[in-house]
């Protein structure tokens, strides 16, 4: 296999932008995407049935995408939550660019596309949605999900989709018996053999 995954810093890939049709918040939009990113050809299922069941999102605040990829859950965020700030978070740059490029051309002016590490440490999440990257492995993902997970802010949420033959139910388990005592854990949905994990922090 190459080395051009959609996790890797700079794919390898020339960038070669596309315009696909996507349904995003209930409308149809034109986006631009490319290869070198995760699901650049159409929203994958996993996306779909987390934006298909996870609740409302808060109106104001501020929302983390986690692994936003070209940024079909910063830009449903973004619509649908105009007053928030939207934090698209990846580590490709390329996905970076395509949320900021998207972004633009649909108007959306509350999405800030960062880099992890741009984040300011200071801020927390009203709620994180993620169709977090499997296929870097157990130990990293944990790492990200450690990391990003407790900047919820009290009585928030986060919602993960992950695919049953990849691992759902044993993350479910993991992330209940590691995250601290004020962490509760529950599946929000099943659809086509996906997951959508509830990570609720009460205090």
């Amino acid at each position: 296999m190459a080395d051009d995954h959609y996790f890797s810093t700079n794919p390898d890939s020339d960038f070669v932008p596309r315009k696909i049709s996507v349904r995003l918040s209930g409308d149809t939009y034109d986006v631009t995407t490319a290869g070198g990113v995760f699901s650049p050809d159409h929203i994958d299922r996993g996306t779909e049935a987390l934006l298909s069941y996870a609740p409302e999102a808060p109106k104001t605040g501020n929302l983390l995408d986690l692994g936003c990829g070209w940024g079909p859950i910063s830009l449903t965020l973004a619509l649908e939550s105009p007053e928030s700030t939207v934090w698209a978070v990846d580590v490709n740059d390329r996905a970076l660019e395509l949320v900021r490029m998207n972004a633009q051309a649909l108007g959306l002016t509350n999405i800030r596309a960062v880099k992890p590490e741009e984040v300011p440490p200071d801020v927390a999440f009203d709620t994180i949605w993620s169709n977090p990257p499997i296929r870097v492995g157990k130990n990293v993902l944990h790492d990200i999900l450690l990391t990003w997970l407790p900047r919820l802010k009290e009585r928030s949420d986060a919602y993960l989709v992950v695919q049953r033959n990849l691992g759902s139910d044993s993350l479910h388990r993991w992330l209940g018996t590691t995250l601290p005592d004020d962490f509760a854990v529950s599946r929000n949905a099943t659809s086509k053999g996906f997951r959508i994990l509830r990570v609720r922090r009460w205090s």
